[in-house]
């Protein structure tokens, strides 16, 4: 995937993360299936060490309760186009 292409999946997969904030009462039950599927997606996304690495970030961070505000997948996407490239 193209490096634009994989900003934009990575900005709309943090959307949907933040969305078990919108939906009061079944937001945090909505990470349970989240949670994996996140770091499944992330490992998929983002290929080797790094990605296996933040694929477990992922999972970590949908789980556990109120760190859904971190932009997982963004950030991965800034050390895999911006960081790592230096």
């Amino acid at each position: 995937m193209k490096k634009y292409p994989k900003l934009f999946l990575s900005l709309l997969l943090d959307a949907m993360g933040y969305l078990s904030f919108i939906i009061p009462g079944i937001g945090e039950f909505s990470d349970v299936i989240w949670a994996p599927f996140s770091g499944f997606i992330m490992t998929k996304l983002y290929k080797g060490k790094a990605g296996k690495i933040a694929g477990v970030i992922a999972f970590l961070e949908e789980a556990f309760p109120f760190s859904d505000v971190i932009p997982t997948f963004t950030i991965m996407w800034i050390y895999t186009y911006i960081i790592k490239r230096k």
